[in-house]
Order: structure tokens, then C-alpha cells, then sequence
């Protein structure tokens, strides 16, 4: 039996849960605003207290290893890297995306012949996404995308897709297919990682702990002030 302690930070939401044999066995969670930081430390101790009180050994550390928020990305990272380092335990990465994905599939309001479009909000009109059948398998790869009228074309011709994530309402405003349907209320959660975590643990997938970097899809880029200083060498 591997037992996982799963963790989750690319969005608002932060969470934490311990699994094991796709159950659930303890877990924390606050959907309420970029409290990261704060909250994620005590979330995995109430997990970690919990295999302790039931004498229960971890075995792997995953991560939800983004697209999102890069800061969420850094500190759930840095949080799976120390812990899986002084455990002495591998490290499992897993993809937000596919873990949206993951999460509507087995909500058992599906048909079976959907394609899944997961949505994670970036800035504007853009956001990170990618398109995937029931196997998991990409019709779309993993992609920032400034959506616009034409955004999935292909892919709703080919019949239904289920649109959902933090990035989903701003395509609801453009995407008017009567082949989109926009699922409410999908967000990335620990809980929902076990699938993916077992998998990736059962076929030995874990990440380097010295090497591995957030899933950013694109580098980050500072914004610049609308008031540059003027130096005195320019006036």
C-alpha cells in the first residue's frame, strides 16, 4: 500500500491530503484567497500527525506541479522538496491540468465521448490550458492561450467540450459553440490527486529533488511601472 501525502498550491485554493489505495485518509483544505504560505505547513503537519497517531509510514510526497500561480507553484515545491528530502522518500510531480481533468472525469456527470478542456487563469484574456480525451491522452497540448472567438475551434468541431477551471467565465464570454459546456466550480485539490499520484508512483515517475522547477509553461515577466524614474543622466 503506498500511502501519498499530496499537496496542492497553483491556485487560490491550498491544500493538503494524505492517501492511500484511492482513499482519502485525512486532509485540509481553504478555497478562500492566497493563504499559501500560512496555511500549508499546518496542513501537512495535520496529515503527517495523522499517519503518526496510525502508525502509518509515507511513502511519496507529490505535487501538484502547475500551471498557476508561480508563487502557490514555488511554496508547495519548496514544502514536497524538504519533506521528501528529510524523509528520504521520492517525489511524485503532477500536472494541474491533467488533475482538472482528472477531477471532472470522475465526477460521473459525463457522457464518454467529451473532450476535456481544462482552464487556469492567467492575466487578461489569457489563460493556461490544454485539451484532453478520456484516455488523457492530448488533443491540445499544454499551451498559454489569449482566447478569443476562434479559441478550440477544431476541437468543438469534433463534438462536445467540457470547458472548467479558474479560466473558464472569461471563455464563456467568447466561445458561444452550442458543442461548449462549461462546468462550474472545478478547482485543483489534493484530494483529487490520488489517481494521478498512485499512477505516477506505481511506474516509479518521480521527480529529481535537486533539479525540478515548477511547470510555469512560460517564464514570468515583470510588469513595468507607468512612471519610470528619470535619472539624472537623462535630463
Amino acid at each position: 500500500m503506498a500511502v501519498i501525502l499530496n499537496i496542492e498550491t497553483s491556485t487560490e485554493v491550498c491544500s493538503a491530503a494524505l492517501t492511500a489505495e484511492g482513499m482519502v485518509l485525512a486532509h485540509r483544505e481553504d478555497e478562500h484567497g492566497r493563504n499559501h504560505a500560512a496555511l500549508l505547513s499546518d496542513y501537512i503537519k495535520h496529515c503527517l500527525d495523522f499517519a503518526r497517531e496510525k502508525e502509518i509510514n509515507l511513502d511519496a510526497v507529490a505535487v501538484s506541479m502547475g500551471p498557476g500561480s508561480y508563487t502557490g507553484l514555488r511554496i508547495g515545491l519548496s514544502e514536497g522538496k524538504g519533506l521528501a528530502y528529510a524523509l528520504d522518500i521520492p517525489l511524485i510531480g503532477v500536472n494541474t491540468l491533467e488533475l482538472l481533468a482528472t477531477t471532472v472525469m470522475f465526477s460521473g456527470e459525463i457522457e464518454g465521448d467529451e473532450l476535456f478542456a481544462p482552464m487556469i487563469d492567467a492575466r487578461r484574456m489569457e489563460v493556461y490550458t490544454a485539451v484532453y480525451d478520456m484516455a488523457l491522452q492530448p488533443v491540445m497540448p499544454q499551451q498559454p492561450l489569449i482566447l478569443d472567438a476562434d479559441s478550440y475551434r477544431d476541437e468543438l468541431s469534433r463534438g462536445r467540450v467540457l470547458f472548467f477551471g479558474n479560466g473558464s467565465e472569461k471563455a464563456r464570454e467568447v466561445i458561444t459553440s452550442p458543442n461548449a459546456v462549461f462546468v462550474p466550480d472545478v478547482v485543483p485539490l489534493a484530494v483529487n490527486m490520488l489517481a494521478l499520484s498512485e499512477r505516477a508512483f506505481a511506474r516509479r515517475e518521480f521527480l529529481d529533488l535537486a533539479y525540478s522547477v515548477p511547470n510555469y509553461i512560460k517564464d514570468f515577466q515583470a510588469t513595468k511601472p507607468k512612471n519610470p524614474i528619470i535619472s539624472a543622466t537623462n535630463v
